[in-house]
């Protein structure tokens, strides 16, 4: 049975390529899935998302993408809520919804630290075609209000790492009142760390910087994107605002990046 789904949903993938988007189509979307999605066919892009998402989503995210899957009890973070259409990782600003390389990017590495794979090996056109479907659960997506452009992720400064840059970070650490959630030592365990929930009043614990790679990914890019796109549905907010110079915010990476494997309390 599982083999007969592999094989309907190959052919129905091939044929969709075939039929609908040009040859080049599918190497586009490896740098832009929303090329792909533009050639093929909406109706049909979705209903090849549905069994996409019936394959490998349903269980965890639940049929109507709420976040209730069968397995959803077990799971510690809890699966992503596709009802609220509120993103973690995002280049977009806070409060705005994400681009579909942002969910591209989520989808082919998984989400570290987390029950979400890495869904490398699935075929492009069924990546573009999930991320169409998971737009149906939430009317956020239909409103050009919710949508904004990315922000410019630079290439880290030769500073980053440098100790003069970390002792910096340390002292925006502190002004920023970081802390105050992640704990004097960045252990995760700081005052308003018991009092934390996420949007759906669950109780949410702050990252604990010595233990390894954030969830978010393992790249200063990935460090610096957070600290200025926040992490929506949570309480980290964006830096943006509050950190102006970009300078300041790789300063706090560079600290943030000295503390991992920094041992015991």
């Amino acid at each position: 049975m599982v083999f007969k789904r592999w094989i309907v949903g190959g052919a129905l993938c091939a044929a969709l390529l075939v039929a609908a988007a040009p040859a080049r189509a599918q190497d586009d979307a490896q740098s832009d899935p929303s090329r792909l999605a533009a050639a093929l066919n909406q109706p049909q892009l979705v209903r090849l998302g549905k069994q996409v998402y019936d394959r490998y989503c349903v269980g965890c995210h639940g049929a109507k993408g709420d976040g209730a899957g069968v397995a959803a009890r077990w799971l510690d973070p809890k699966p992503r809520d596709f009802t609220r259409a509120a993103f973690k990782f995002r280049t977009t600003p806070s409060g705005t919804l994400p681009t579909d390389q942002d969910l591209h990017r989520s989808i082919s590495r998984g989400v570290f630290r987390s029950s979400m794979p890495a869904w490398f090996l699935m075929a492009e056109s069924e990546k573009v075609a999930v991320i169409e479907y998971l737009k149906t659960f939430s009317d956020r997506w239909s409103d050009p209000d919710e949508y904004e452009a990315p922000i410019f992720i630079p290439e880290p400064p030769e500073f980053v790492g440098e100790p003069a840059s970390v002792v910096r970070g340390k002292e925006l650490y502190g002004l920023m009142r970081c802390f105050n959630c992640h704990g004097d030592t960045g252990h995760g365990d700081g005052p308003s760390a018991p009092t934390l929930t996420d949007d759906t009043g669950r109780h949410i614990v702050p990252f604990d910087f010595t233990s390894g790679v954030l969830k978010g990914g393992p790249g200063l890019k990935d460090i610096y994107r957070t600290f200025s796109t926040g992490l929506d549905g949570t309480p980290m907010p964006s830096y943006s605002d509050s950190l102006p110079n970009e300078e300041d915010r790789w300063h706090l990476v560079s600290y943030i990046v000295s503390l991992r494997g920094s041992g015991a309390k």
